[in-house]
């Protein structure tokens, strides 16, 4: 192998070593520009188009729903025997049952809420069930009358 052979094959393996340099930085340079897509391409996959994730959103609607409806059914019972005139210390655990259940009955309302304006969930929620529910609405109807 004579002197300009030598030559070429350094400049040849030279040259590879550039364009595999550049071809990493590419590379390296696209990962980079598309983790943020790839990311929310993930996301996606664990949740809107996860089956369990689906069902589970679905039925969480209905279950903040009904939980609603019986801390109103526990809050009517209480007030209606309250109205029979119990004894005082009778009277006081209505009054503290009435709270607590209107607490419950708030907490499942702004949970309900919240969940129907997140994006990845409204589009698993029945539409027989209301979009939001009234924090001053005496009953509240969890289906289509």
């Amino acid at each position: 192998m004579d002197r300009s052979d030598r030559n070429l094959l350094i400049k040849i393996v030279a040259l590879a070593s550039c364009a595999a340099a550049v071809i990493a930085v590419v590379a390296f340079g696209i990962k980079w520009a598309t983790a943020d897509l790839r990311g929310a391409a993930d996301a996606r996959e664990k949740t809107v188009a996860n089956g369990d994730f689906r069902i589970g959103t679905y039925e969480q609607f209905f279950d903040l729903c009904s939980s609603v409806q019986s801390a109103e059914a526990a809050i009517k019972n209480a007030e209606t025997e309250l109205a029979t005139k119990p004894p005082a210390d009778r009277a006081e655990k209505l009054q503290q049952v009435i709270t607590a259940q209107r607490n419950v009955r708030a907490d499942s309302i702004t949970t309900y809420n919240s969940k129907a304006a997140q994006n990845h969930r409204q589009a698993f929620q029945d539409t027989d069930l209301p979009y939001t529910l009234d924090l001053n609405t005496q009953e509240t109807q969890c289906a289509a009358a």
